[in-house]
C-alpha cells in the first residue's frame, strides 16, 4: 500500500514524525509536502496533491493521510475531489469506523490536538491503515450515493 504524507505548518513537525516512523515499519510513503516549515504556506494545495496522488494510483489500495491545525481545512480541501472519502479522527475508533463502514482513503488528523502524543497518533493512523472496509452492502450504497452528488 502506498501512503502519501502532507501536512501545512501546522502539521509539519507531526507529517516528520509519522514520515520517519511508517518508513522504519516498512511502508511505502511519499511526503507529498510541504517539504520545509513555511508559517506562510496553505493547506488546500497539500490536499489537492494527495487526493490526486491517491486518485491517480495504480494501487487500489493507496491512501494519504495529510494534517493541519484541527484536521478539517485538509478534509474539507480533499473531499472536493470525486472518489476521495477524508475522514477527520483524533483516535483509533473514529479511525476504525471511517475505514469499516465509509471506506476512508484519506485520513485527515487534527495536528493541534495530536500533537506530543506520539503513541496516540500511532494507534491511530495503524488502526485506520491495518482495517479493511467491510463492503457491506448498505455501505457500499452509500459511497456510491457520496460518488453521485
Amino acid at each position: 500500500m502506498k501512503v502519501y504524507l502532507g501536512s501545512d505548518h501546522r502539521g509539519f513537525q507531526l507529517k516528520q514524525a509519522i514520515f520517519a516512523w511508517l518508513s522504519k515499519e516498512g511502508y511505502d510513503v511519499e511526503d507529498v509536502g510541504d517539504k520545509q516549515l513555511d508559517p506562510e504556506d496553505d493547506y488546500p494545495q497539500f490536499a489537492q496533491i494527495a487526493a490526486t496522488k491517491v486518485l491517480g494510483d495504480d494501487d487500489n489500495d493507496a491512501r494519504a493521510i495529510l494534517i493541519c491545525g484541527g484536521g478539517q481545512g485538509m478534509a474539507m480541501a480533499a473531499n472536493r475531489f470525486k472518489g476521495i472519502r477524508a475522514a477527520v479522527c483524533w483516535d483509533a475508533d473514529e479511525a476504525k469506523a471511517s475505514r469499516l463502514d465509509n471506506d476512508s482513503n484519506i485520513l485527515s488528523l487534527p495536528g493541534r490536538i495530536l500533537d506530543g502524543d506520539i503513541n496516540n497518533v500511532k494507534d491511530v493512523v495503524k488502526t485506520w491503515l491495518d482495517t479493511k472496509f467491510s463492503g457491506a452492502a448498505r455501505h457500499t450504497r452509500r459511497i456510491q450515493e457520496l460518488d453521485d452528488i
